[in-house]
């Protein structure tokens, strides 16, 4: 039986690197601009636009990410410094995104179905590309709702998402697995078109 049950998606969660090392939790700070109106959560992928600041990534099948969001500081309606789990999108001056933007790291992140149920896939999506499902964040955990599609996985380029491995401590079957080990396939730093 496998331990412990994962019953909602949570985002892109880092774990290490492709290569096998560790990962030793390096960031980098980048600005969300004034304007931005949109939360971004823990574990939302994100991405660089024209104007040098950080957005939530909300493609599906193609886009190019700059990494994942792990949290994120500003400063609130009272002048006051907080670090928070989510930007929630108004109301907030100096706002910067925490962001694994390291091409080379690794994330575990839950498969579910377009209706952000949980669900499972079989071993055989390794090295292949996957969808995001656009799931919605959670104000009270601040955690992000995004995920990868069940059944979405392709040889396609320009999807987002690249399977390394399946991770076996939450399977529910002998072929059944909940959460995958992946890899940004659209990585900005790895691409020669610039923004």
């Amino acid at each position: 039986m496998a331990y412990p049950t994962v019953s909602a998606p949570y985002g892109f969660k880092p774990i290490n690197r492709i290569d096998g090392m560790p990962y030793a939790g390096a960031t980098r700070l980048i600005p969300i601009a004034s304007t931005y109106n949109v939360a971004i959560f823990a574990g939302d992928m994100v991405q660089t636009v024209a104007a040098g600041t950080c957005e939530k990534f909300t493609g599906t099948v193609s886009g190019l990410t700059v990494g994942v969001c792990v949290g994120v500081q500003y400063v609130n309606s009272l002048s006051q410094f907080t670090p928070a789990q989510y930007y929630p999108g108004t109301s907030v001056t100096n706002a910067f995104a925490i962001v694994v933007d390291d091409p080379m790291a690794a994330f575990k992140v839950a498969v579910t179905n377009a209706g952000s149920a949980v669900t499972a896939e079989d071993r055989t999506v390794v090295g292949a590309n996957m969808a995001v499902v656009q799931g919605a964040g959670d104000t009270a955990t601040g955690d992000s709702g995004q995920s990868v599609l069940a059944g979405s996985d392709a040889v396609t380029a320009t999807i987002p998402v690249r399977v390394i491995d399946v991770v076996t401590d939450t399977a529910t079957g002998a072929d059944a697995f909940v959460e995958l080990i992946v890899k940004l396939n659209t990585h900005q730093y790895n691409s020669t078109t610039g923004v």
